[in-house]
């Protein structure tokens, strides 16, 4: 089928024609993509289209698309069984690597992001006795219930339920801060510390765009709730694995980590870490239940351990950075040309070209960006044969696997698109 026919049907299939939301590319005003292929940096859709990927399934592809270690580990270990409902080999030699990168005592694997911060929020509960959980506002942590909650009338105040379908109750278990706002976590923690379990904070921000955590908000995450026996996690679904080898670094003092995306190489994966303590909670050890049928599958084991066999050596993070070094200057060079409005943030091989003045420091300041811009750009790129992620508030991603001509591509790309629309606003 090509494009047209998957699309059409998908819509008797799928809600949206889509399996997630943003897949739809409303956003951007453009019809859903669909992908056959990738190698390396690039993948070609059912019309036989080529492009320079920057979407990378949204962040696990640091190695890029297909990489032959990755691909052989999962031949070979399917060739044995996909399932077994028990403990394997595989995913110790996978934990293994794990722990012995990032120093947490204990793990638990998990299916995807969303279930292990979900499960590092029970356990948060479980380990104080307590209820509330903080989070901030533009952050993601997943669609559970009590995640899917929207900031309040007032800085300090509880969260509003911000999907149908989520009780008033369970998101009014969620505070919802300015994100970057030491303040208002003093604040929060003032008044509501003694009812408080966690806070939950994404180390660098990824789903408002990529914004930078700065240095008195962190040392206010790593002070505050410890001060009122409240835990902190960190999630590092997006960054784990993927600014360098290991943990990001920016949330050291975290008591529980969730962890997914790269450490399944591109299988769906997710992983909860902390202390032995804390994590013995879980059932059988402990109070705490969580279960999984497919938790350890064989196949993200080897997937996971054969991607993270080759980030051990450390080429493919300055071979990723390196690139999107470039291609930062590149973009900026292109904002400065067209004399276009428009900023470039970036963390490693993460980045984000917002539109608007200066680097946001929190989602209100995100929420500035010209959404209607991006999407000129979002298409007049997918046009050139580059593919980004469909939202200005999503982070776009650089791998190893990407080449000079490839980042060359997009900057050209930039250029022309933002020349184009320049001489239309003339």
């Amino acid at each position: 089928m090509d494009s047209a026919e998957t699309r059409a049907a998908a819509a008797n299939l799928f809600p949206g024609r889509v399996n997630s939301p943003v897949r739809s590319f409303r956003s951007v005003g453009g019809e859903p993509i669909v992908l056959e292929r990738g190698a390396g940096g690039r993948v070609w859709d059912a019309d036989g289209r080529e492009y320079v990927d920057l979407l990378g399934a949204f962040g696990p592809l640091l190695l890029g698309h297909a990489h032959p270690d990755v691909v052989a580990a999962i031949r070979e270990t399917a060739g044995l069984g996909t399932a077994f409902g028990a403990l394997t080999p595989g995913e110790v030699s996978m934990g293994r690597l794990i722990t012995d990168a990032t120093g947490l005592e204990r793990l638990r694997f998990v299916t995807s992001g969303t279930e292990a911060t979900m499960t590092a929020i029970r356990l948060a509960r479980g380990a104080t006795g307590r209820d509330v959980i903080v989070k901030f506002d533009g952050c993601y942590h997943g669609h559970s219930d009590g995640l899917l909650a929207k900031a309040g009338s007032g800085v300090a105040t509880l969260g509003m339920s911000d999907s149908a379908g989520v009780p008033e109750a369970i998101a009014g278990l969620t505070a919802v801060l300015p994100y970057n706002d030491a303040a208002a976590l003093e604040e929060w923690f003032s008044a509501h510390g003694e009812r408080t379990a966690a806070v939950i904070v994404e180390s660098i921000a990824g789903n408002m765009g990529l914004v930078q955590p700065e240095p008195a908000f962190l040392n206010a995450l790593d002070r505050v709730p410890r001060a009122h026996g409240a835990l902190l996690i960190a999630d590092e679904v997006i960054t784990g694995f993927r600014l360098r080898y290991g943990l990001s670094g920016m949330l050291p003092g975290a008591d529980i980590v969730a962890m997914g995306k790269v450490i399944g190489g591109g299988l769906p994966v997710g992983a909860v870490g902390g202390s032995a303590r804390i994590m013995n909670l879980l059932a059988p050890e402990g109070p705490v239940y969580q279960a999984g049928t497919l938790a350890g599958n064989p196949l993200v084991s080897a997937a996971g351990a054969a991607t993270l066999g080759v980030l051990a050596t450390g080429r493919p993070y300055e071979r990723a950075d390196h690139l999107a070094r470039h291609l930062e200057n590149g973009l900026r060079a292109a904002l400065k040309r067209s004399a276009t409005t428009g900023t470039v943030v970036r963390a490693g091989s993460m980045l984000t070209l917002f539109f608007r003045d200066g680097a946001p420091r929190d989602y209100a300041e995100a929420r500035e960006s010209d959404t209607a811009m991006f999407g000129r750009f979002h298409r007049g790129m997918l046009e050139r044969g580059v593919l980004l992620p469909p939202s200005q508030f999503e982070t776009w991603f650089v791998s190893a696997a990407h080449t000079e001509a490839d980042t060359d591509h997009v900057v050209n790309a930039a250029h022309d698109v933002l020349r184009q629309v320049a001489e239309a606003r003339e």
